[in-house]
């Protein structure tokens, strides 16, 4: 849980680059995404993220703060991390389940069984402090 929340931490820090792209909003949250894939899958799920998941996120107005694949982490090899940005809650859920019904998600889904990239998914929101310099 530790290395969860220092990975978390570091991936905003990580988006501070980007914080004149981000408005102050006091409901906005972030939900950190991390897929753990069966060994040697990530360079096929980023493919998939590349090619097909970054655009029906877009689609659905799922702001992608950024792609990560951590690095010179053993425990972390078979990672791949992604951050959205959300209005709120409500929003957050609105914008996931129109994709879920899509019907191109739906073939990536088909994809997924046929050819298993991820072993699970971790998800959290998180709210920013009122000391966050990424609202």
């Amino acid at each position: 849980m530790a290395l969860l929340s220092f990975i978390a931490g570091s991936l905003i820090s990580a988006c501070l680059a980007h914080v004149d792209e981000v408005r102050a909003d006091s409901n906005r949250v972030f939900e950190l995404r991390v897929y753990h894939t069966l060994p040697g899958k990530v360079p096929a799920l980023e493919s998939r993220f590349r090619d097909t998941a970054s655009k029906l996120l877009a689609k659905y107005d799922l702001k992608v703060v950024g792609y990560w694949v951590p690095e010179g982490t053993p425990g972390w090899d078979n990672t791949f991390i992604y951050l959205v940005a959300h209005s709120d809650r409500e929003e957050a859920k609105k914008n996931w389940d129109a994709m879920m019904v899509d019907p191109e998600f739906q073939e990536m889904i088909k994809s997924e069984q046929a050819n298993k990239l991820v072993e699970k998914i971790d998800r959290m929101y998180m709210r920013p402090t009122d000391f966050s310099p990424m609202k």
